[in-house]
């Protein structure tokens, strides 16, 4: 199911490609919509143990989720 989830950390281009090239090899396709305030990340998550492990790897990015 596609979810989108918020972060204030998220500033241009750069944020993006960081966050697509590190995660969807393990999550498959993401977009980040940097035209929002606080910037929105869609991804398709499969179960709450994919959505953990989503925001944390989020986390370790340097990108806290807001929602």
């Amino acid at each position: 199911m596609k979810r989108t989830y918020k972060s204030e950390k998220i500033n241009c281009a750069k944020c993006e490609n960081l966050i697509k090239v590190s995660l969807e090899d393990d999550f498959g396709p993401i977009d980040v919509d940097l035209t929002k305030t606080p910037k929105e990340v869609t991804v398709d998550i499969d179960s709450d143990e994919q959505e953990n492990n989503f925001k944390n790897e989020m986390k370790d990015l340097g990108f806290d989720i807001l929602n």
